[in-house]
């Protein structure tokens, strides 16, 4: 790790992608001075109240964490007393108000995993997967009070040529769009980058992802069930109804597939009420 940057900023982020954005950030000598992230939530089984990875990593790194219920005046006003030259976004799972956005001098930068304007919203990644969007990139906007449309600071373009699971994909757009930040950070800083106002008129968007998206039928496509499996690979999961003994439809979870010769392998599977198994002893 580089000597740590005079750079005062706080980090919004809640997920797997901020952290890996974190600790690009740390590694090329930026740490922020606080960390805001969301609510401890129930998880698992036996739904224990558990914090975000964010807020882990920030505990193990002696970083002072704020989990506000509200975005609202009071927050504003904790904020401002820590002096920051620039807020820094990523995957935060809100939208942040202006009143905040606007706090620090050099305002708020944030990270997103697409070609902005294209995908935005909270699902970029597993709709470029469904899309089949190879060429795709991560890019740093201004953030504004509206969904993803802030000016563009920098973008870097990136060629997919196989589709991984969500998680790899994730882990890669971060880590790139974390070492694109730290070059941006100070000469956005020093006022060296001028920023490029979005085209709306090419603009899509993705929708959050529900339980049910992850439903395919194996006589469908393969490539569109292979890129389904990826793109929901971490949740809610593929899955499709089978028949068991007792003649009852039964939830069985894909796990792990691949795609060759334009077939689509099913590998591991999870049946509903059973152990991750072979799809073929499945």
């Amino acid at each position: 790790m580089n000597e740590i940057n005079p750079i005062r900023f706080i980090f919004f982020g809640s997920s797997p992608f901020s952290v890996y954005i974190l600790e690009e950030l740390l590694r090329a000598g930026f740490s922020p001075t606080s960390i805001v992230t969301t609510r401890d939530k129930p998880r698992g089984r036996g739904l224990t109240l558990s914090p975000t990875v964010v807020k882990e990593w920030a505990n193990k790194k002696n970083i002072k964490v704020h989990t506000p219920d509200k975005l609202d005046h009071s927050l504003a006003e904790l904020l401002k007393l820590e002096n920051s030259q620039i807020f820094l976004v990523a995957s935060y799972g809100k939208i942040i108000p202006q009143i905040i956005l606007d706090i620090p001098i050099h305002k708020t930068l944030n990270v997103h995993p697409s070609l902005l304007p294209l995908y935005r919203g909270s699902s970029p990644l597993q709709t470029t997967i469904i899309d089949n969007a190879k060429d795709t990139g991560v890019t740093i906007i201004r953030l504004n009070e509206k969904m993803d449309e802030g000016p563009i600071v920098a973008q870097e373009k990136i060629t997919i040529s196989e589709w991984p699971i969500y998680e790899v994909l994730e882990e890669k757009t971060a880590r790139i769009g974390g070492i694109l930040l730290a070059k941006v950070l100070p000469e956005w800083v020093a006022g060296n980058i001028m920023e490029i106002p979005q085209d709306h008129s090419r603009a899509t968007y993705t929708k959050k992802i529900s339980k049910s998206d992850g439903l395919i039928d194996i006589k469908a496509d393969p490539y569109v069930n292979f890129r389904k499996i990826q793109a929901y690979h971490h949740w809610p999961n593929a899955y499709f109804f089978a028949d068991d003994n007792s003649s009852k439809k039964i939830r069985v979870k894909i796990t792990k597939a691949s795609f060759r010769d334009g077939a689509l392998r099913i590998e591991r599977v999870i049946p509903e009420g059973r152990r991750e198994m072979d799809y073929g002893d499945f």
